[in-house]
C-alpha cells in the first residue's frame, strides 16, 4: 500500500481516536462504586461529518495485507474487519504505536456499538431478561500487533478486563444473593411483624369485646338489681297495702259486728221493754178499785195506790213511745223502765201486805166472835173437812196416776220402732256384704255418717255449719270427701237407708256418752240434729226410735215385765247394759239416761238458725209439755223419776216457762205440792241425792218465779264466730 494511502488511513484512525466516542476509558474501581461493568461503553458512538469522506476514500483504496489489525471476534462486522488492516509486514515500515492504538480503539468502538444495538433489541423483546446476560459483552477482539510488547500489554489488559468481569459477575451474584437474603429476611420480619400486629389487633379486639361484655354484664346485674329492688319495693308496698286493706276490712267487720251487736242488744232491750210494759200493765190492773172489791181497804188508800201505778205506767209508756219512732231503747231508758217495774212490784207487795193485814184483822175478829158462839160446831166442821180432803186425795190418787203410758203414746212408740226395723231390714244386703268392694263401701259410708257427728263441738258457729253442710250433702246424695276419698249414697241402692240409720244411731250414742259426761255438749249436738231433722224427717223419726229403744223413759214409758221374759232381757228393755260381766251399775245407768234426756230436752227447744223459718218445728216444745205432763200422770220410780225430771227441767224449763207462762207454773206447783211427796215416798234413804236436787230446784224456781237459762246455750255471738 502506498505510504500516502496509509497515511490517510492513520489520519482517519487518529481522527477517530481523538473523537469523543473514540476515547474508551477503563476504571478498575467501578465495582466499588456499584456501577455496571459496561456503564462507560453503552454510549452511542458518533463520528464527525468528515469521517464519512475519509471512510469513502479508504474504501476506494485497496488495503495492504501485510499491515493489518487482527480481526475482531466472530460477532464483529465483516466490513469493519476488512477496513482495519490486520498487521504490517516485517519488511514494511513500522507503524506508530499511536496509530495501532487508534485502530484498536476504533475497532472496539464499532464492536461496542454493535453489542449495544443487540442488547437493546434483546431488552425490547424480553424486558425481564437477566441483567448479567445483557451486560456481558463478547470477548474483545484479539489484537495482532507487530510489537510483542504491545501484544503482551494488550493481552494483559484483556486478561485484566476478563478477571474484572469475572470478579464483577461473582460480586454481582453475591450482592444479588445478599440482596435476596436481605429481601427474604425483610419479608420474613415484615411477615412476623404483620402476625404480631394481627395478634395485637386480635388481642385488642378480644379485650374490647371483654370490656363490652363486662359492661353489659355489669349493666345487666345493675338492671336486675334495680328490678329486684323495684320488685321488693312493690312487694313492700303490696304488703303495706294488704295490711291496710286487712285492717280496713277488720275495722269494717268490727264496726259491722258492733252494729249487729248493737242491733241485737237493742232488739233484746226492746223485747225486755215490751215485757216490762206488759207486766206493769197487768200489775196496774190489780191496783184498780174495780178489782179490789173484797180488800176492805179505805178508798183513800186504794186511790193512792192506783194513782202511783198510773204514774209508773205513764213513765214506761213514755219510754215505749220513743221506740215507736224506729229507735231502740237506750240503757238509761231500760233503767227507768226496770226501776218503774220494781217500784210497781213493791207497790203491789205493799198493797197485798195491807190487804193481808186488813183481812187478817177482820178474820181475827170474826174468829173471836164465832169462837164464843160456835166452838163446838167449828170442831165438827173441821173434822168433816179433814175427812173430805182425805177422801178427795185418795180419789185423786186412784184416778189420776197410772203405771204405763197412754194408748196413743204406745201406738206412736210402736210405729217408730216398726219403721226403724223396716229401715234396718232394707239395707240388710249392704250391712252384711259378701264381696270386698261392698264391704269397703259400707265402711266408707259409715265413716262419712259418724265422723262428722263425732266432730260436733261448741268451738265456733262456722265449724258447726261446715259439719251440718257435710251431713246434708251426704243425705242429699251428693258426694262428700271422707278420709281423703269421695263417697256418695248413690253408689249403692241401699246407701241412703244405711246412712240415715247409722246417723240417727250416732246422734243418740253421742247423747249417751258425750252429753252424759259433758252436759253443755247437748246444745251443739241437738241443734245439728234438729237441723237434719227439719230437712230430712226420716232421720228424726229414726233418732226418736233409737232414743226410745235405749231410754224408754224418754217416751215416757215404763215397760212391764211379761211372763216368761228373762230378767236380763227385761233389764235390757229397761235400758240397762247387760254383758258377760253382768248388769251395769245404777250410777252408770242413771248417767246414760241423764245424757239422753238432756239431749232430747235440747232438741225440742232448738232450731237450726240457717234453715227455713216458714214451717213449724218438726219436734217442738209441745212434745216437751206432753212428756212432762205424762210423767206427772205416772207413778214415780225410785231414783229414776227424780233424776230425769231434774235434768229435763234444768235444760228445757226456761223455754217451757217462756212458752206456757202461767200454765207452766201451775204444773210446777202441782209437781211440788202433790207429785213430789210421792217421789219421796218411793225413795229410800240411799237414793235421796237426786230427790234433794229436784226439791231445791223447785223451791228456788217457785220463790223467784224464774228459771235460769241452761249453761252452754248457744248465743247469737256463737253463730258469728
Amino acid at each position: 500500500m502506498p505510504a500516502e494511502t496509509m497515511g490517510k488511513k492513520w489520519d482517519v484512525i487518529e481522527a477517530l481516536k481523538n473523537s469523543p466516542k473514540g476515547k474508551v476509558t477503563f476504571d478498575p474501581h467501578w465495582s466499588d462504586r456499584g456501577e455496571h461493568i459496561m456503564a462507560g461503553c453503552k454510549e452511542a458512538i458518533s463520528l464527525s461529518s468528515r469521517s464519512g469522506i475519509i471512510l469513502e476514500r479508504i474504501g476506494s483504496s485497496p488495503l495492504q495485507k501485510s499491515c493489518f489489525l487482527g480481526s475482531i471476534s466472530g460477532d464483529s462486522s465483516p466490513g469493519l474487519s476488512e477496513e482495519i488492516p490486520a498487521s504490517l509486514s516485517s519488511t514494511g515500515s513500522v507503524l506508530d504505536i499511536n496509530t495501532k492504538h487508534i485502530t484498536l480503539s476504533a475497532a472496539l468502538s464499532l464492536k461496542a456499538d454493535r453489542e449495544q444495538a443487540v442488547s437493546d433489541e434483546v431488552k425490547d423483546e424480553d424486558p425481564e431478561a437477566d441483567v448479567s446476560e445483557v451486560s456481558s459483552p463478547a470477548s474483545p477482539p484479539a489484537i495482532s500487533l507487530l510489537s510483542p510488547k504491545a501484544m503482551e500489554m494488550a493481552g494483559c489488559i484483556l486478561k485484566a478486563e476478563e478477571k474484572c468481569r469475572e470478579k464483577a459477575k461473582v460480586a454481582f451474584r453475591q450482592r444479588q444473593e445478599m440482596q435476596e437474603k436481605q429481601l427474604a429476611a425483610v419479608a420474613s420480619a415484615e411477615s412476623e411483624q404483620l402476625k404480631r400486629f394481627e395478634e395485637l389487633m386480635e388481642l385488642k379486639q378480644r379485650q374490647e369485646c371483654q370490656i363490652i361484655r363486662d359492661m353489659m354484664d355489669r349493666e345487666t346485674k345493675e338492671s336486675i338489681g334495680r328490678q329486684e329492688k323495684l320488685k321488693e319495693e312493690q312487694r313492700h308496698r303490696m304488703k303495706i297495702l294488704n295490711l291496710r286493706l286487712r285492717e280496713a276490712e277488720q275495722q269494717r267487720l268490727r264496726e259491722a259486728e258492733l252494729e249487729r251487736q248493737r242491733q241485737a242488744e237493742g232488739r233484746e232491750r226492746l223485747r225486755n221493754l215490751n215485757t216490762i210494759q206488759e207486766e206493769i200493765l197487768q200489775l196496774n190492773q190489780l191496783l184498780e178499785p174495780s178489782t179490789q172489791t173484797n180488800t176492805h181497804l179505805p178508798p183513800a188508800g186504794l186511790s193512792s195506790f192506783s194513782t202511783r201505778g198510773n204514774q209508773l205506767c205513764s213513765q214506761v209508756s213514755e219510754v215505749v213511745r220513743k221506740t215507736a219512732e224506729g229507735e231502740f231503747p237506750s240503757v238509761e231508758d231500760m233503767t227507768v223502765a226496770e226501776r218503774a217495774l220494781h217500784e210497781m212490784r213493791a207497790l203491789i207487795r205493799l198493797m197485798q201486805e195491807e190487804v193481808a193485814k186488813v183481812q187478817e184483822k177482820k178474820k181475827k175478829d170474826q174468829e173471836e166472835e164465832e169462837v164464843r158462839r160456835k166452838q163446838a160446831e167449828l170442831q165438827v166442821q173441821q173434822e168433816a173437812q179433814k175427812k173430805a180432803a182425805q177422801s178427795a186425795k185418795e180419789k185423786a190418787q186412784r184416778k189420776g196416776l197410772q203405771n204405763s203410758a197412754e194408748d196413743g203414746t204406745l201406738k206412736w212408740l210402736k210405729e217408730l220402732q216398726d219403721s226403724a226395723a223396716q229401715c234396718a231390714q232394707s239395707f240388710e244386703q249392704l250391712n252384711s256384704p259378701k264381696d270386698a268392694q261392698t264391704k269397703k263401701l259400707k265402711l266408707e259410708l259409715q265413716k262419712a255418717a259418724t265422723i262428722p257427728v263425732s266432730q260436733i263441738a261448741s268451738n265456733s258457729g262456722s265449724q258447726l255449719r261446715e259439719i251440718f253442710d257435710k251431713i246434708d250433702k251426704l243425705l242429699s246424695g251428693r258426694p262428700v270427701v271422707s278420709g281423703g276419698k269421695s263417697v256418695s249414697t248413690s253408689q249403692h241402692p241401699q246407701g241412703l237407708d244405711f246412712v240415715c240409720y247409722k246417723l240417727a244411731e250416732k246422734f243418740v250414742k253421742q247423747g249417751e256418752e258425750e252429753v252424759a259426761s259433758h252436759h253443755e255438749a247437748a246444745f251443739p249436738i241437738a241443734v245439728v240434729a234438729s237441723g237434719v231433722w227439719e230437712l230430712h224427717p226420716r232421720v228424726g223419726d229414726l233418732i226418736l226410735a233409737h232414743l226410745h229403744k235405749k231410754c224408754p223413759y224418754a217416751v215416757p214409758h215404763y215397760p212391764p215385765m211379761k211372763d216368761g221374759t228373762p230378767v236380763e232381757e227385761y233389764q235390757r228393755i229397761l235400758g240397762y247394759r247387760v254383758d258377760d260381766s253382768g248388769v251395769e251399775g245404777q250410777d252408770s245407768f242413771l248417767k246414760r239416761m241423764s245424757g239422753m234426756i238432756r239431749l232430747y230436752a235440747a232438741m225440742i227447744q232448738l232450731r237450726w238458725p240457717y234453715g227455713s223459718k216458714q214451717g213449724s218445728v218438726p219436734h217442738g216444745l209441745n212434745h216437751g209439755w206432753r212428756w212432762l205432763a205424762q210423767m206427772l200422770n205416772m207413778e214415780p220410780l225410785a231414783d229414776i223419776t227424780a233424776t230425769l225430771l231434774f235434768d229435763f227441767l234444768e235444760v228445757c224449763g226456761n223455754a217451757l216457762m217462756k212458752q206456757y207462762q202461767s200454765q207452766f207454773w201451775k204444773l210446777i206447783l202441782l209437781l211440788k205440792e202433790e207429785y213430789f211427796p210421792r217421789i219421796e215416798a218411793v225413795t229410800s234413804s240411799g237414793q235421796m241425792g237426786s230427790v234433794i236436787r229436784l226439791k231445791q230446784f223447785l223451791e228456788t224456781s217457785l220463790q223467784s218465779r224464774q228459771i235460769s237459762p241452761p249453761k252452754g246455750q248457744l248465743t247469737s255471738m256463737f253463730w258469728r264466730s
